[in-house]
């Protein structure tokens, strides 16, 4: 028995504060049925998700994960990759309904919240803590790069022949994943979607209806999103090169 004089206190675990929400709910259509499911396809030895997962886990930025499933079928194969502690949410009919039910599964002491798309593999934990990084300081952080293709846009009326236009690409960026984001605004920005009743197709698109600004973490590297056949094979190659 402890001396009367001795106090002790109740180990007290570290707070959850970053959330990493990892979409994997997606049907992956356009893989025209070549893999059952893109997310759990295998990639250079191990699945899709556990490429991400992996990043996840090296770089150390989540406290708590909170995992997007498709079905039953696919949460007993996630759950079985899934890093700790985590949460599993059903996910919705669009990405958008993905990700406002994760919002909801929060815990309240949480303060920055990750969102990426599954089918992005190769993301690297040096991005992933420049993010959380960056986040901090502006509150909405987001991994991209330059567009360096020469983009137009075709004017109506649209055919097989019809006017274009030269978009100048000097301010030009493809949006990736992850993206991050103080909880208080991303959960204001995806309220508004739903009063709005609009589609986005990214989550810095939220925040851009409350006409906050975004920050750009410039890739270097190559973080393709599976979204044909095709793109298992780039993926296998950029890893195998690595």
């Amino acid at each position: 028995m402890p001396p009367r004089h001795q106090s002790y206190r109740p180990s007290v675990p570290r707070p959850c504060r970053v959330a990493a929400i990892l979409l994997a709910a997606g049907r992956g259509r356009r893989m025209g049925g070549a893999v059952a499911d893109k997310i759990l396809a295998p990639l250079a030895g191990r699945t899709v998700f556990a490429h991400s997962v992996a990043a996840f886990v090296a770089s150390g930025v989540a406290d708590l994960f909170v995992i997007v499933h498709r079905d039953q079928r696919q949460l007993l194969a996630l759950a079985a990759l899934a890093p700790t502690p985590a949460r599993f949410v059903r996910g919705g009919r669009q990405r958008q309904d993905s990700v406002a039910a994760a919002l909801a599964a929060l815990p309240p002491d949480i303060t920055h919240v990750f969102i990426h798309d599954c089918a992005r593999p190769l993301v690297q934990p040096a991005q992933l803590r420049a993010l959380l990084k960056l986040a901090r300081r502006t509150h909405a952080a987001v991994l991209a790069h330059r567009v360096t293709d020469t983009i137009k846009e075709r004017l109506p009326p649209a055919g097989q022949t019809a006017a274009l236009r030269t978009v100048p690409r000097e301010n030009l960026w493809a949006m990736e994943t992850p993206q991050v984001f103080a909880r208080g605004l991303i959960t204001r920005a995806y309220a508004r979607v739903a009063a709005k009743k609009i589609r986005i197709t990214d989550d810095a698109q939220a925040v851009e209806l409350l006409r906050h600004p975004v920050a750009l973490l410039d890739n270097p590297h190559p973080n393709p999103k599976l979204t044909t056949p095709a793109d298992l094979a780039w993926c296998e190659f950029l890893l195998a090169r690595a």
